[in-house]
Formats: structure tokens, C-alpha cells, sequence
């Protein structure tokens, strides 16, 4: 057992020879067979385990309510020198796009483009540029229908620490049903059958619901923008039946704890209605959570995106950081996220305000997956997250439990 105020995210530095440049199933393990940290909020210890333990630390009664979302090849070579990164759609059907210049393997922002630019694709479709969204992404159209053209044309969305492509199938999850995401809902990746199946024997309730993800690293300037969500009624209902036993609600990932939110916001007293469409919700101190007790997130690390202090604002906007222990690890994709640093040379940001995405080798490591208990919702009690940060060897994924 460790102390977790001994996690400061300000003071760790990863050293370059653990960085991740692969997924663990190029090392011969399975996607479960990753590291998990266990953090205890009551006594402020954490502890080390696989994530295929993950069934013996819930507890019966418990809800996982996970992401079906599945990842778009969303990025398109224009030509040897271009290539378009196709974030998210927008509620006005046009979608927020961002253009990238190619150097060697993968690709940096280009700073290009202008209002009315046509950009003609392979296959013959046409995007149109019909402004900026911010500095670096545009609103734009495309002549065809993007989503069946993404999964004809596109690639996945890959950084330059990742040394080379990975099949579209190493960045899906489990629980992929729609695709719709720019990026992995990653909190999900380390999930297998067998350890679905072993959740599902010891009496930890899945529920799913769906937030298709867009780019997960906002630039200083940029607004978490809408995000496209749906809630089954069955799963707000379970929510509900869970939180009034007693029992927990655990958010697989920051897009859970996003789509979650947006219901419990709609409904009254704190309880989640079914519903769907866009939401622009942002997690607070403010508006604190209402029908999530736990979230599990993945967070990575690599010489150019290590942890500091700005990731913080993940905790300041899922909850009030806790003065003196570490915050929530970059790199998982729940949204809320800092300033800056996107581009496929330094890579992703954890959370970018609402939400949480990862950018890594497909599943590989330097991430952490997180499952952080968070304080029920009274006036002036602190709702900080309490995460913390362990080395790994290259490739490995780390997971967080943090329990009652």
C-alpha cells in the first residue's frame, strides 16, 4: 500500500524508455493484461493490481454503464502533403474539420485554408470550408454522406510516438456498436469477454448509452463543443434503481460521465431520464455530478505530453482537484480538457472539458484507466478526484480503481 498524497502529477516525469509506442497485443498480451492503481478515497491508500481483477474490486449491485460508440477512420490524405482530420459533426449537419500538413509518417496542423475552399477527396468527394469553429478547426461540409465515406476512404487518427498504422480494429472497444467517434472512448479499451463475463457473474450490472467523441485536445481557446448522445431509457431507469439502493454508478469513461450528467440535469432531483441529442454539458465544481459515484478513465503518458499542472483542469471540471494529491492523468478522453499541445507531435489530452479521449497506441499504455470514487453531491463538500500516477513498462496500460 502507498499514500496517495505521495502522487504528485506536477512533479512526475516518465522517463523516455517507458514510453508506449504500441498496443500490449504487440507484446503477446491480451488488452486485459494491463496494470490497474487502486486508490482508496477513505483511507487515501492505493494498491496495484491487473485490470482482469477489475470483477473481484466491484462489488455486487454496482452499474458499469459503458460507451458503444465506435471509432471513424477519421483522418483522409488529400494528397502527399494534405490530409483532413474530421473531428465531429455539428447539430447544423456540417462538421468541425481540421486541416493537416504530412511530414514523413503523420501529420502536423496547417494553418491553412479560407472561407469557400474546396477541397476535392479521393473518390471524388468535395469538402467545403464554410468558416472557422476556432483557430485550427473549420465548419465543413462534405458532398457525400461522411460517415459511410470515412469507413471507405479514412484512417485512424494516429501520433507521431506511434511508429506505424494500426488496423481500425485495434482502436475499437468491447462494446462498439455505432461508429461515430473521432476518437477511442479508451476507458473501455482494456475490457475483454472474459472479463465482461466475470463483471456479469459477480453481479456488477452494464448498462450501455452512446456519445460519439470528437477530439478529445482542446486548444486554450476552444470550447468543449456539442456532442451528439443517446440514454436508453433502460439504462437511465437502472441509474436510478442503483442510486436508490445504495449501490454505485460507475462512468466507463468521461463521455459517460458527460451523457450522464446531461440526463440527470434534465430530470428532477438529480434523477436520469432517457433522452438524446447534443449536449454541450461541462462538469464543474459548480455543477458538480449527479448520477455518477465512480469514474473509470484511461490517461497516457509519453516524452511529449507528461503530466502537468494544466491537466488539471480535468479535475476542475469533473470536481475540485485535491490540494496536495494528484489529479487525473492526461490522456483518456472524459472531456474536459486544457490548453494546447495538439498536434500528432506531442499528442492528446485527457479530458478535453466534458469529456475524456485518448490518442496513444491503440490501447497501449502509458495510459491509465481510472475508476474514482467521487463525493456524493452536497453543498461545500469538495468532489475533487483523487487519482494517481505509477511508471510502466512500455506498451503497458495502467489502470486507477479508487473505492470506498
Amino acid at each position: 500500500m502507498t499514500a496517495l498524497d505521495e502522487f504528485r502529477l506536477d512533479e512526475f516525469t516518465l522517463p523516455a524508455s517507458l514510453e508506449a509506442h504500441e498496443p500490449p497485443e504487440a507484446r503477446g498480451l491480451p488488452r486485459d493484461g494491463v496494470r490497474m492503481l487502486v486508490s482508496r478515497r477513505a483511507s487515501g491508500e492505493v494498491s496495484h493490481h491487473g485490470f482482469a481483477e477489475l470483477p473481484g474490486l466491484l462489488l455486487p449491485g454496482d452499474l458499469l454503464v459503458i460507451n458503444t460508440t465506435a471509432t471513424l477512420p477519421a483522418q483522409v490524405r488529400v494528397s502527399a502533403e494534405l490530409a483532413v482530420h474530421f473531428s465531429g459533426p455539428r447539430p447544423d449537419g456540417s462538421w468541425l474539420t481540421e486541416l493537416r500538413q504530412v511530414t514523413g509518417k503523420t501529420t502536423v496542423p496547417n494553418g491553412r485554408g479560407y472561407p469557400g475552399q474546396r477541397l476535392i477527396l479521393p473518390g471524388g468527394a468535395v469538402l467545403f470550408l464554410e468558416g472557422r469553429a476556432t483557430n485550427r478547426l473549420w465548419r465543413a461540409r462534405l458532398s457525400v454522406a461522411v460517415i459511410p465515406y470515412l469507413l471507405k476512404f479514412g484512417r485512424p487518427i494516429r501520433y507521431s510516438y506511434v511508429p506505424r498504422d494500426w488496423p481500425l480494429s485495434h482502436y475499437q472497444t468491447v462494446f462498439a456498436r455505432e461508429p461515430g467517434s473521432a476518437e477511442m472512448p479508451s476507458a473501455s479499451r482494456p475490457f475483454s469477454p472474459s472479463v465482461v463475463t466475470r463483471l456479469a457473474s459477480a453481479g456488477v450490472l452494464i448498462a450501455p448509452l452512446t456519445l460519439h467523441c470528437g477530439v478529445s485536445s482542446l486548444e486554450g481557446d476552444e470550447d468543449p463543443y456539442p456532442e451528439p448522445y443517446d440514454v436508453p431509457p433502460a439504462t437511465a431507469e437502472l441509474v436510478n434503481h442503483v442510486r436508490a439502493r445504495g449501490n454505485r454508478v460507475i462512468a466507463g469513461g468521461t463521455t459517460v460521465v458527460r451523457a450522464l450528467e446531461t440526463v440527470a440535469l434534465a430530470g428532477s432531483g438529480g434523477r436520469a431520464t432517457a433522452g438524446a441529442g447534443w449536449t454541450s454539458h461541462v462538469v464543474t465544481p459548480e455543477t458538480g455530478v449527479r448520477a455518477v459515484d465512480g469514474l473509470l478513465v484511461a490517461a497516457e503518458q509519453h516524452a511529449e505530453h507528461q503530466p502537468a499542472p494544466d491537466h488539471h483542469l480535468l479535475d476542475v471540471q469533473h470536481g475540485q482537484r485535491v490540494p496536495g494529491q494528484g489529479a487525473e492523468q492526461p490522456g483518456g478522453h472524459a472531456r474536459p480538457v486544457p490548453a494546447g499541445q495538439r498536434d500528432e507531435q506531442r499528442g492528446p489530452r485527457s479530458f478535453h472539458r466534458g469529456r475524456q479521449a485518448t490518442r496513444t497506441a491503440p490501447g497501449s499504455g502509458q495510459q491509465q484507466v481510472n475508476i474514482t470514487e467521487l463525493v456524493p453531491q452536497v453543498p461545500g463538500v469538495d468532489r475533487g478526484l483523487v487519482t494517481a500516477a505509477e511508471q510502466r513498462r512500455p506498451g503497458e496500460r495502467g489502470q486507477h480503481l479508487q473505492v470506498r
